[in-house]
């Protein structure tokens, strides 16, 4: 016998051989979990591990090569401009991000903090802010585009939860004031030529400053606002003012500290700031850059004046202006007047020094016409005039500016009071600083025609306030240059008096510019430092965001004594966080040989899934995977194909799925999975689920549970899934201790998979029989004029009623979900025979709740409602023998009955006439139902409850049918 077999060799084992002499062996994604001596050495290799669905010892190799360069390990840098750089980066942020980070992020543990930290570093730089931002984009919608479709709608849950880990990863990577300089420094390197780092400084200028990651953010989060199981505090990113003060604090921190190449890193510094200054933030962005200065330091000034003489000469005079505004918003908060005139004027001397176009700025300043002469107080306008006293020309010509703008007709007309006031005070602030520099020039100038108009039309205008504003002016100035017996005078009443004692201690005001230390103690800090909250870990969530960037605090300028009142001097010292651990390396008080190196992770791709729930020895991964297999099943919905070639074996893993470890909330989670399937691709696991209840081999309670996931999942396809959030952990009303097994045996006999359904249907049980109830009690109430009506506006109408959505379900409720389970369940009587597990009961029960709330879920513009109401009646018809034994199948045959006629409630004249044996025969029995219950029970008083809003619905139905019958025979009479 041996003699008759002969080895098999191949003819062409030399060809086969030279082939494989030319392969390149490619990582296999199994093979690299075990495999602890993956070897990296070019970035192709890297791109290939990438691009395998890497676990995480392979994807923190490989992250830890790409980062090498740093310490001058590797050639490869993955922050300058290339090709391969471009391939690897596409990939970090299109896999490697949606897949980690979440749990990265979500993580109780520290021990991800590496693998974080490297996959930053590998992004700062433009070509990676650049990827997320057009990552980002690619959510948004077209211009033109429909705001929600049936498709989008299903895809909107999963590209919301990617937008918020996009957002999420670009609040981390751009947290620290550093980062701008750091990519800055990372341009300057030899390998990059000159006109690489022009263009790639321009587009980051255009990324940061020119509103593209601002706008990006900012359209994400507000087209994902309303979605479910999102969150929605806004990001700091899509917020103006946070983010411009985050940028104006980048653009110090170069300026501070620029060290190479100083010349071009201003201008490029410059360049950024001219285009920050155009976001409409111009206030936060100054605010933030010239935040030292307006503090009263001294140190950075130097370079700060070279920053704003590298801009053009329109927004240096923006710049000087919003400085002069900022602090006169503080004028309220400042203790020391004094000090802080002179301390704004030697700024202000210290900014403009001999430019002329920013002195001329000054004076147009003096003299404004614009409403922010409002804001402008009278200190902010001695300081300015201070800065120009030096300056003899420029005065005089604020002067002539003043006079002309205090004697014009208009301005007297249309000009506010309030601004007329200050502009007022500072004509005499100013006639006080020539009158001390040049008497004789004062007085010509009273004499002139300009200043006589000018206090003639003040007097003759018709507000009283501008008459006082001319009498004021004429009165102080005669003060100065006529004598005692030829003054002008004016009679007045006291409070007018007042106030001409102020003005002429206007014209007597002479300030010079201080020291610009006098402003660190009149000008108050910008902010105080927030106290830091603990945060438990029961309090980390998944979607934790990192807090807005802090501003930068301002040094102490004065040491207080602080008295002991008995506090440790413990109590005062700075706490600091704990360094970056490993939780492994932390377990000192176990055996060495008992510790478990190699602990299971979150699974991040649907293989480890599925390996994981499939994995019933090992307790840590199996929890984690029904843990994590909800959020990953919807985050992987309609993103790529790696879900869809495993929703049948996910399906099969969930339903067949056993409390091995007898798990906290194992149910929940497991239906949860399975509706998560389901929503995935509905119309194909809607047919699989419909026969998988039928023909698979399972128990009462798995069956149970996937009629419970068809009635939830097709109520959350057609838009109800915030209303069934929290249906998935309800439980019945608790039994009385009596009534209730012990509790070893009630979690193995009690169903809960069937509480979700029972509740949905009590709830829209109660929701159709409510008008019924209510239309009776009005008509037991007597006459209608006797009633008392409440009256509410249309405004709070409409604000009540809920923006109608697209029902995806309308469309696949027939092929999907309701004939399936009708036509496999009317073949079961053959096929099983007398051993048929659809008819207890309890399942009957839930198969016909199910039914009715697919089809009410459907809603009554679903195009095969026809056909459904035919289909659903024949089956609603054929229970009546056996409903009448068990009262859980009669209660929900009646719900089935109520549903179905709710639905038709618009075409109740075309169901009368297609259905109306199904409607007689409705009826017929439903009246015997009523008489024979009776209403002692609880139970009793639920059925007859149905029963009479089916008996109104079906008795409705034939009143219209035989109004209709009328008008049409009233056109033969």
């Amino acid at each position: 016998m041996e003699d008759l077999l002969t080895e098999f060799t191949p003819t062409h084992s030399k060809l086969v051989s030279a082939l494989h002499e030319h392969l390149t062996p490619v990582v296999d994604s199994n093979q690299s979990r075990d495999d602890g001596d993956l070897t990296i050495s070019r970035p192709d290799h890297v791109l290939k591990v990438l691009q395998s669905q890497p676990d995480l010892k392979p994807l923190t190799k490989c992250l830890k090569w790409l980062t090498s360069n740093i310490t001058g390990l590797n050639e490869f840098d993955i922050r300058l401009p290339g090709a391969e750089a471009a391939k690897i980066i596409n990939v970090l942020v299109n896999d490697i991000i949606p897949h980690y980070w979440h749990v990265w992020t979500g993580s109780e543990s520290r021990s991800y903090n590496r693998q974080r930290r490297l996959l930053l570093q590998c992004l700062t730089s433009v070509a990676g802010i650049g990827a997320l931002v057009t990552r980002l984009r690619s959510f948004n919608p077209e211009p033109g585009e429909a705001q929600a479709t049936i498709k989008t709608r299903l895809e909107q849950t999963p590209k919301a939860q990617l937008t918020n880990d996009l957002v999420n990863f670009l609040e981390t990577l751009l947290d620290k004031d550093s980062v701008v300089d750091a990519i800055w420094t990372t341009d300057r390197i030899d390998p990059v030529i000159s006109t690489q780092k022009a263009i790639l400084w321009k587009e980051l200028v255009s990324l940061l400053a020119g509103g593209r990651l601002l706008s990006a953010v900012a359209q994400a989060q507000d087209r994902h606002r309303s979605t479910e199981s999102i969150d929605k505090q806004s990001s700091w990113l899509a917020s103006g003012q946070l983010y411009s003060a985050w940028l104006g604090r980048n653009i110090l921190f170069m300026v501070i500290h620029g060290k190479d190449d100083f010349a071009r890193q201003h201008k490029d510094t410059a360049r950024l700031l001219s285009k920050a200054l155009t976001l409409g933030y111009t206030d936060q962005v100054v605010q933030s850059v010239f935040s030292s200065a307006i503090a009263g330091q001294r140190q950075d000034l130097e370079m700060l004046r070279v920053l704003l003489y590298d801009l053009a000469s329109h927004e240096q005079k923006n710049v000087l202006y919003t400085v002069i505004r900022l602090i006169t918003e503080r004028d309220s908060c400042i203790t020391s007047k004094y000090g802080f005139v002179g301390g704004l004027a030697a700024l202000i001397d210290a900014l403009v020094t001999d430019k002329t176009y920013l002195h001329e700025a000054l004076v147009d300043w003096l003299g404004a016409k614009s409403m922010n002469g409002l804001k402008i107080s009278i200190r902010s306008r001695r300081a300015v005039l201070a800065a120009l006293s030096p300056h003899a020309e420029l005065v005089k010509t604020a002067l002539q500016k003043l006079l002309n703008d205090f004697g014009d007709k208009l301005y007297i007309k249309h000009t506010p009071v309030s601004q007329q006031e200050g502009n007022t005070q500072a004509l005499l602030l100013v006639i006080g600083h020539v009158f001390m520099s040049d008497p004789e020039y004062v007085r010509s100038l009273v004499r002139t025609s300009v200043y006589i108009n000018a206090i003639s039309n003040r007097l003759a205008a018709s507000s009283p306030r501008s008459q006082f504003f001319g009498m004021a002016v004429s009165s102080v100035v005669s003060t100065l240059v006529d004598s005692p017996d030829k003054r002008m005078c004016f009679s007045m009443d006291g409070t007018f008096k007042d106030e001409i004692i102020q003005y002429q201690q206007l014209i007597k005001t002479y300030d010079s510019v201080g020291a610009l230390e006098e402003l660190e103690a009149t000008v108050p800090q910008i902010g105080t430092p927030l106290p830091e909250r603990k945060i438990k870990k029961s309090q980390r969530v998944m979607n934790a965001k990192p807090k807005a960037p802090s501003a930068a605090i301002s040094k102490v300028s004065t040491i207080q004594e602080i008295s002991d009142d008995g506090t440790s001097e413990e109590d005062s010292l700075p706490v600091y966080n704990r360094a970056d651990f490993d939780e492994e390396d932390t377990e000192e008080d176990e055996d060495p040989t008992l510790v478990q190196r190699n602990r299971s992770t979150a699974p991040v791709y649907i293989r480890d899934l599925l390996a994981g729930l499939n994995d019933t020895d090992n307790y840590d991964r199996h929890r984690l995977a029904i843990l994590a297999c909800s959020t990953l099943i919807r985050r992987k919905a309609h993103f790529g194909t790696e879900l869809s070639s495993h929703l049948e074996a996910l399906a099969t893993a969930l339903v067949g799925l056993s409390d091995k470890f007898t798990m906290e909330n194992f149910q929940s989670l497991r239906l949860q999975g399975m509706i998560a399937v389901l929503v995935a691709a509905p119309l194909k696991m809607g047919q699989w689920f419909s026969a998988t209840c039928f023909h698979g081999e399972y128990s009462m309670s798995q069956r149970l549970s996937i009629l419970t996931t068809l009635s939830l999942g097709a109520r959350e396809i057609a838009g109800y899934s915030a209303e069934d959030m929290a249906l998935t952990d309800a439980t019945l009303e608790p039994l009385f201790p009596t009534q209730k097994l012990p509790e070893k045996y009630h979690s193995i006999y009690a169903h809960d998979s069937v509480a979700p359904v029972t509740v949905l249907a009590s709830q829209l049980e109660r929701t159709l029989i409510a008008p019924m109830a209510a239309s009776a009690a009005d008509t037991l109430a007597g006459p209608a004029a006797l009633r008392v009506r409440t009256f509410s506006s249309r405004m709070a109408i409409d604000a009540k009623r809920k923006k109608p959505l697209a029902n995806a379900l309308a469309t696949i409720v027939a092929d999907g979900f309701f004939f399936p389970l009708v036509r496999l369940w009317s073949v079961q009587p053959r096929v099983r025979g007398p051993h048929n597990p659809f008819t207890h009961p309890a399942l009957l029960s839930h198969f016909l709740k199910t039914l009715a709330l697919i089809l009410h879920a459907a809603g009554a513009s679903a195009p095969a409602l026809p056909a459904l109401t035919v289909e659903f009646f024949a089956l609603l018809l054929s229970l009546r023998t056996s409903a009448l034994a068990a009262p859980p199948v009669l209660e929900a045959l009646l719900f089935g009955f109520l549903t179905l006629l709710e639905l038709n409630a618009q075409r109740q004249q075309a169901l009368a006439e297609d259905c109306a044996r199904e409607l007689s025969e409705t009826k017929m029995w439903v009246e015997g139902v009523f008489e024979r219950i009776g209403g002692g029970s609880e139970e009793g008083q639920r059925a007859r409850g149905l029963a009479a809003g089916v008996l109104l619905r079906v008795t409705e139905c034939g009143e219209r049918w035989e109004g209709a019958m009328r008008g049409e025979l009233s056109g033969f009479m």
